[in-house]
């Protein structure tokens, strides 16, 4: 039994007439006739009486025929199933990000992605660099956005990408005495209680303040101290409380608060590069719509994915 079998049965069926049948499925009225016979052969049962007045479904060709719609519309949809997952319109995608990535980059990407795959199934995580890069070594993520391309044991397996750059900024609450400044410089910075990401979580960015404030008597936790925050929300919200001045990117603007104030650092200085990194190995179709999206969405990206990829291969 094919399903073309199937299809010749509800045809006749539907137009009770095995001329009209066969018109309808473009066959031959003989061969029709005889793919019937055979059927009600293979199955030792008549599916269909034949009279004067048409042909009609007996008991049996009733209950066949009502198991043959649904086998011919679970193939139609297993047809059309594997062609939207080959496509990335299903599946899941699991993706880790550092909690910046929600201010400029992910709300046009993810944005754009949600819309255009409804369906997928998004797994986020907001976490460290250093957490989502081993997170993503373990299998246990897709993407992972962070500060700083990663480094260590398992990073040759994995294609980086920069998909933003940022540059420094400090934020104050509005009674600090740099709320009235433009600007501050880094002489200034040095003297201040400075509210930073974890070392241990961003290696990368703590490293590169160490090095940008100076070392020894100079360093923050010997001069003003310091305090960690996970994420530029909470940098905002205690230097919003005066506990002292928050360091991170400029996008963070985006979610400034009434009470605080923003300067630029002088001289400007450069952030880490936004990163986005997956397993090289991962031909997943979703992970590649995503990608397609990233690509339309940021500009510059799309040369520096297909070299990526090139060096990978």
């Amino acid at each position: 039994m094919e399903s073309r079998h199937l299809r010749y049965a509800l045809a006749l069926a539907e137009h009770q007439h095995f001329g009209r049948a066969a018109a309808a499925l473009g066959i031959a009225q003989p061969p029709l006739s005889q793919q019937i016979a055979a059927l009600e052969r293979e199955l030792d049962a008549r599916l269909f009486d034949r009279t004067a007045r048409g042909v009609f479904p007996t008991a049996a060709g009733e209950a066949f025929l009502a198991r043959a719609r649904r086998a011919l519309a679970e193939m139609s949809a297993a047809v059309s199933d594997a062609g939207r997952a080959a496509r990335g319109e299903t599946g899941r995608l699991r993706l880790g990000f550092i909690g910046s990535a929600l201010l400029e980059l992910l709300p046009s990407v993810l944005g754009g992605f949600v819309r255009d795959r409804p369906e997928v199934r998004l797994g986020l995580q907001e976490m460290s660099t250093r957490r989502s890069t081993a997170a993503l070594l373990a299998g246990e993520l897709d993407i992972a956005i962070g500060r700083g391309a990663p480094r260590g044991a398992g990073a040759e397996e994995l294609v980086s990408v920069t998909v933003g750059r940022d540059h420094l900024v400090a934020v104050v609450g509005a009674a600090h005495p740099f709320a009235g400044q433009r600007g501050v410089s880094l002489e200034q910075l040095r003297g201040q209680h400075l509210i930073i990401a974890p070392a241990d979580e961003e290696p990368v960015v703590a490293a590169w303040l160490t090095t940008l404030l100076g070392e020894g008597s100079e360093a923050p936790a010997r001069a003003g101290g310091f305090t960690e925050a996970r994420d530029v929300h909470t940098i905002i919200g205690l230097a919003s409380c005066g506990v002292g001045v928050g360091l991170g990117p400029a996008c963070l603007r985006v979610a400034a608060r009434p009470d605080t104030r923003v300067c630029e650092v002088s001289p400007r200085v450069e952030l880490p590069e936004l990163v986005m990194s997956f397993r090289a190995q991962d031909r997943s179709p979703v992970l590649a719509a995503f990608l397609d999206t990233t690509r339309e969405r940021c500009p510059g990206v799309s040369e520096r994915l297909e070299r990526g990829l090139g060096a990978r291969r």
